[in-house]
C-alpha cells in the first residue's frame, strides 16, 4: 500500500518510519523545500528527529499532487489549531472513499469540535476517518522502542484497516469504536501535563504529580461521560496510558512548558519560538474550558491551567486555591 502524510514534524516523521516498517511505501508531505530535500537526499530530517535514520521508502514532497497520488490512506498530523485549514487544503485531493487518520490532539476553538468532526465537516465521510492515539512519544517510536496505539472508528472496517496498516512488531495497535471518548483523552492528557510540569517547576514532588494525574483522568472521565463516549476508555491506551507518558517524561513539550516556562514566568510565545514547537496543552486547556460550561462539567484543574496560561495568573496562588478546594468523597 501506498500512505501519504501530511505534516512532517516529529510526530509525522516517526509515523512514516511506522508506517514504512510495515510495508507500505510513504509520501511524506513538508512546506518546506529543505526538508524534503534532506529526507530525500540523506534520509533525515533535518529540522525534528534529525539524529534518526528514515527509511528509503519515504519519499517526501512539497506538493500535495504528488503525495496524494496512488495512496491508499492518508495520515494528518498537524496541530489541532490548524486542523480545518489543513482539511480545506486537502479537499481537493481526497477521493470519497479514502481512508483518513487523523493524529491531532485537541479541540477546535471558538467551536469545541473534535478533530475528527472538523475533518467530516469539510471533507465528508466519518465512517472513513479514524483517530490514532497512545502513549507513545516520536523520539523513542522511531528508533523502535516498542509501544501500543488505539485506532478508534465509528466503522469497524476502518479501524481494522488502520490498525494493520500500523502493526510491526514494535508498534502494536488495538481498535476502539469510541472516537469521542479517544479524542477528548488526547486533549485532556496535554492540559494535565503542563499541570504536573508546573508542579515540579515550583518544588513540589512525586506525590503532588501523582494525585494530578489521578485528578485529572477524574476531570478526563466526567468530560467523556458528558459529551457521550464510554468512561472505561479513560482506564485505556489514549487515557491512562497517554496521561501517564506525557506527564512523567522529559520527551512531554507539554510538561517541560509547564515546568520550564510557566512555573518560571516566562510565556507559550518564548516556549514556540526557542523549540520551533506546538504546545498544544495550551490550546486545549481554552477549548476544554468551553467545553466543559457547555456540558456543566466541573474541571478545576482545567480551568486553573487555562487561568496560568492565558490569563496569566499566578501559578503557586492557584495552587493553594486548589489545595484549599472542600474536602468531599472520592468518587
Amino acid at each position: 500500500m501506498k500512505a501519504c502524510v501530511i505534516g512532517s514534524g516529529s510526530w509525522g516523521t516517526a509515523l512514516a518510519q511506522v508506517l514504512a516498517d510495515a510495508g507500505c511505501s510513504v509520501s511524506l508531505a513538508a512546506r518546506r523545500q529543505s526538508v524534503a530535500d534532506g529526507i530525500n537526499e540523506h534520509h533525515h530530517n533535518p529540522d525534528y528527529l534529525s539524529d534518526a535514520l528514515l527509511s528509503q521508502a519515504i519519499v517526501a514532497t512539497t506538493s500535495l499532487d504528488e503525495a496524494f497520488s496512488g495512496a491508499d490512506a492518508c495520515v494528518i498530523v498537524t496541530p489541532s489549531g490548524y486542523l480545518r485549514h489543513t482539511a480545506r487544503s486537502v479537499r481537493s485531493h481526497v477521493s470519497p472513499q479514502l481512508p483518513l487518520v487523523i493524529c491531532s490532539k485537541g479541540a477546535e476553538d471558538g467551536t469545541g469540535a473534535l478533530p475528527a468532526d472538523v475533518f467530516a465537516e469539510e471533507v465528508g465521510g466519518l465512517e472513513r476517518i479514524c483517530v490514532l492515539s497512545g502513549p507513545t512519544h516520536a523520539e523513542e517510536v522511531v528508533r523502535r522502542v516498542p509501544s501500543s496505539v488505539v485506532c478508534a472508528s465509528v466503522s469497524e472496517d476502518t479501524a481494522r484497516l488502520v490498525r494493520d496498516l500500523f502493526s510491526t512488531d514494535a508498534f502494536r495497535t488495538y481498535t476502539s469504536d469510541d472516537l469521542v471518548g479517544v479524542e477528548l483523552c488526547g486533549a485532556f492528557k496535554n492540559v494535565i501535563a503542563i499541570a504536573v510540569g508546573v508542579s515540579y517547576g515550583l518544588g513540589m514532588g512525586d506525590n503532588t504529580a501523582a494525585t494530578l494525574i489521578t485528578r485529572g483522568l477524574a476531570e478526563m472521565s466526567r468530560m467523556v461521560d458528558a459529551c457521550g463516549g464510554n468512561v472505561i476508555t479513560c482506564m485505556g491506551l489514549a487515557g491512562a496510558g497517554d496521561m501517564v507518558v506525557t506527564c512523567t517524561s522529559r520527551h512531554s513539550r507539554n510538561r517541560r512548558f509547564g515546568e520550564d516556562y510557566v512555573a518560571r514566568g516566562r510565556t507559550l510565545q518564548q516556549f514556540e519560538a526557542d523549540t520551533h514547537m506546538v504546545v498544544e496543552g495550551a490550546l486545549a486547556c481554552k477549548t476544554l474550558s468551553d467545553l466543559a460550561v457547555r456540558h456543566h462539567v466541573e474541571l478545576p484543574l482545567t480551568e486553573a491551567v487555562r487561568q496560568v496560561v492565558w490569563d496569566g495568573a499566578d501559578a503557586r496562588a492557584l495552587a493553594k486555591t486548589l489545595l484549599d478546594r472542600p474536602l468531599k468523597s472520592e468518587f
